[in-house]
């Protein structure tokens, strides 16, 4: 099985000290830095997590990729502009809000930047949405965060839209990153990994860890190193 990359999300860290906060996730391995942004409609108490200002903050402390996942209704040329002059190296932005002729400008302005671009798949929003798109994208990010639990664990109903959403992939676009985001924690993976997914964002389990950042990475690269051999050991006993 192929190793599945870990996107380090930042919804949930002193930003007091996010440089520092970022320096030691990347050294301990994360292998993307995923800053989360939202306007007024959005997600209202998001609004500078992923901005120019906090790319540009944390980008001489990390080597490692820095995706900014908008939660945008509208973005301008402008705030593509300023966050990849701050270093950023992707931006995903919502299938619900942008089809049509906006889409296709911001994957332009995107491109003209040198930035990767992908397309979230919002929670009960269909794959269906991203079919067109899905052949110039870079990344297809699909929230499977529940509805029902205090934990806000990823939703039973999630996997059939992971496995639509290989399929896509796979027939369409196999370039592109499948990445799941949303109620990932180190007891739950191996359902997930059996869907052939490249990157899982991962949040409380890293940043909530109670031994510190560096030990909630290891702790989730070991646990996924254990989830991929249970389920190629699973795969392998089914077709022995």
């Amino acid at each position: 099985m192929k190793k599945v990359k870990i996107a380090a999300g930042l919804a949930h860290v002193d930003y007091g000290h996010i440089a520092d906060v970022v320096k030691e996730v990347s050294d301990a391995g994360a292998d993307y830095i995923h800053c989360d942004a939202a306007d007024m409609h959005d997600l209202k108490n998001l609004q500078l997590m992923g901005g120019h200002q906090i790319v540009e903050g944390i980008r001489p402390y990390t080597k490692k990729p820095i995706e900014v996942h908008a939660y945008f209704k509208d973005c301008d040329r402008l705030f593509v502009e300023k966050i990849a002059a701050a270093g950023a190296d992707m931006l995903i932005l919502p299938a619900e809000h942008f089809l049509g002729a906006p889409l296709a400008y911001m994957m332009k302005y995107c491109r003209d930047y040198d930035m990767k671009f992908g397309l979230t798949v919002g929670c009960f929003t269909p794959v269906s949405f991203v079919k067109e798109a899905i052949y110039y994208l870079d990344r297809l990010h699909l929230v499977i965060h529940g509805v029902n639990n205090d934990e806000w664990l990823w939703r039973e109903s999630a996997i059939e839209m992971i496995r639509e959403a290989r399929q896509l992939i796979n027939e369409r676009n196999p370039n592109c990153e499948l990445c799941v985001d949303g109620g990932i924690r180190n007891h739950n993976l191996e359902a997930l990994l059996k869907e052939d997914i490249d990157v899982m964002v991962a949040s409380t389990n890293i940043f909530g860890h109670k031994d510190g950042i560096s030990a909630g990475v290891h702790d989730f690269r070991a646990a996924l190193d254990q989830a991929e051999q249970n389920v190629k050991a699973e795969v392998e006993a089914e077709t022995a």
